[in-house]
């Protein structure tokens, strides 16, 4: 059974058609690049997907389960999480409460042990900030437990996102762009990164991705659109060079060594 298995999804604002007859299918441990031009339409599929919108026609299916239309809360209890391109987090808070927040739904107390410290509250937050500790750990943040999101630099900022969404525990994680505005050096990092959290958690990662060098390192399979339809799918290397792909990116008559 795929993980995913998006078939004829479309999404249209008024007269405009930002997904178009969009269909794919990820299997379990795959790690697949949605790319193609800025505006595109990769952001809508991600929205799609985790209900932040609701398509005009076509049918979504996670894990063997119609998900089409549920709102994002009841998409994120079955087992996805996403991250932003614009990064959001609790810039206020700390690094530790950003990523323990995420724990609420599923927090063993009520609000009675809450009000008087139960020993069941004190078992449960013990055990949501070791939790919380232990992916700060593996995101390399764990130093930088007590401080407020908003001093974290920028790189970090991309991190504690990551974390915010492992501590939803999915099985597919969706990734818009986790490497934008990142140095070579930290692009790198951040392939590692995916690699290791995709191999720790036993995840399916879709990311969307504008650093080349990133998305041909780290994917199995490239889906490319432009317009807000596919245009491409293969393997990097069947991508690198397709005539339609690098006409979308770069224009006609364009070949790469």
């Amino acid at each position: 059974m795929p993980v995913l298995e998006i078939k004829d999804l479309s999404k249209a604002f008024g007269g405009l058609k930002a997904v178009n007859n969009f269909h794919m299918t990820l299997e379990e441990g795959e790690i697949v690049g949605l790319i193609g031009p800025n505006g595109a339409g990769k952001t809508t599929v991600f929205n799609l997907i985790t209900g932040l919108y609701k398509p005009t026609t076509g049918s979504i299916v996670f894990r063997g389960e119609n998900i089409t239309g549920l709102p994002p809360f009841l998409i994120s209890q079955r087992g996805i999480a996403r991250t932003f391109q614009n990064i959001r987090l609790f810039k206020q808070n700390s690094v530790l409460d950003n990523v323990r927040a995420v724990f609420h739904p599923r927090i063993n107390y009520n609000f009675f042990d809450a009000i008087f410290r139960t020993p069941r509250f004190n078992r449960e937050e013990e055990r949501v900030i070791s939790e919380t500790m232990e992916l700060l750990s593996i995101l390399n943040l764990a130093s930088r437990a007590e401080e407020k999101a908003a001093s974290l630099p920028y790189g970090d900022q991309r991190r504690l996102e990551i974390a915010r969404a492992l501590a939803g525990k999915p099985v597919l994680l969706l990734l818009d762009e986790p490497a934008a505005g990142m140095n070579p050096a930290e692009v790198k990092r951040m392939v590692e990164l995916i690699r290791e959290i995709k191999k720790r958690f036993q995840l399916t990662i879709l990311l969307i991705e504008h650093q080349m060098g990133m998305v041909m390192n780290l994917c199995e399979r490239l889906v490319v659109m432009d317009f807000g339809q596919i245009i491409a799918t293969g393997t990097p290397q069947e991508i690198r060079n397709n005539p339609v792909v690098l006409e979308a990116y770069l224009g006609k008559g364009v070949t790469v060594a």
